[in-house]
C-alpha cells in the first residue's frame, strides 16, 4: 500500500466515524481497519 493510499484510507475512516454529515457503513469501517492493520507502521 502506497503512502497515497493509507492517507485516503485513513481519511476516509475519520470522516465516517468523526463527520456527522457522513454516513457510517460498518462493513465499510471494519474492512477499511483490516487494511490499515496490514500495513506495517514506519517510524
Amino acid at each position: 500500500m502506497t503512502e497515497t493510499e493509507l492517507t485516503h484510507k485513513l481519511d476516509e475512516l475519520d470522516r465516517m466515524l468523526n463527520d456527522p454529515d457522513v454516513q457510517m457503513v460498518p462493513a465499510r469501517v471494519w474492512m477499511l481497519l483490516d487494511e490499515l492493520a496490514e500495513h506495517p507502521v514506519q517510524e
